[in-house]
């Protein structure tokens, strides 16, 4: 099976290089079965989400690096909030990686549709964050996004798997943590808020950090 993988940069070092970071983590996966790395690039961004914006993780050097080896950049603009002024304050950034072969990870439908009319060659991704757990689900994200990346709860389901039609627009996301087994999934939400005002006492957890249960 020809597997593709979107592998996060989350948390690595701006000064490391690209290839540095793809040995000492990922060595086992061929360089041909990178799809994407998904991190915060030079651009700084009221719209990334998932995690507080901490500082660069991809360099200009890294995406350069990227590019020559076929590997495309995923933009985690998964920020629940968005209104038409901040959309437009992030056109510039929008512009400066649109290319084909890059995407955009989203969970709010309606930048979705901006960047769809006036960035085209991104291919969008319905985030994780979005929890979409039912075919009725896919059904309505389909009409937006090219691909879906299902919740983790999906990976161990095997029979709501078998029933989708499109499995090629389906990407599973590989996190044995507490994204996994957290009921309540507060922390998203109060990501965005902190990155909208960059106030990291925004954020809230549902869940002390030593009793966070992990299953590998």
């Amino acid at each position: 099976m020809n597997r593709q993988y979107t592998i996060s940069a989350r948390g690595k070092a701006a000064a490391m290089p690209i290839q540095m970071f793809m040995r000492r983590h990922f060595a086992d996966i061929p360089v041909a079965q990178i799809d994407s790395f998904f991190g915060f690039t030079t651009d700084k961004s009221t719209l990334y989400g998932g995690r507080i914006y901490g500082g660069t993780e991809l360099s200009a050097y890294d995406l350069k690096s990227m590019y020559e080896m076929g590997i495309g950049l995923r933009l985690p603009l998964t920020n629940h909030e968005v209104s038409p002024d901040e959309y437009a304050a992030n056109v510039p950034m929008l512009a400066k990686h649109h290319r084909p072969g890059n995407s955009i990870i989203v969970t709010n439908d309606k930048l979705a549709r901006w960047i769809r009319r006036d960035f085209p060659e991104y291919r969008l991704e319905a985030s994780v964050i979005k929890n979409i757990d039912s075919l009725a689900k896919i059904e309505k994200a389909a009409g937006i996004y090219d691909s879906i990346i299902l919740p983790m709860s999906a990976n161990e389901d095997e029979a709501f798997l078998a029933s989708i039609g499109n499995k090629a627009q389906i990407t599973l996301f590989a996190n044995a943590g507490c994204a996994l087994t957290c009921p309540s999934k507060i922390c998203y939400p109060s990501i965005s808020k902190a990155n909208k005002t960059g106030d990291k006492s925004l954020f809230r957890c549902s869940q002390q950090l030593k009793y966070r249960e992990l299953l590998g």
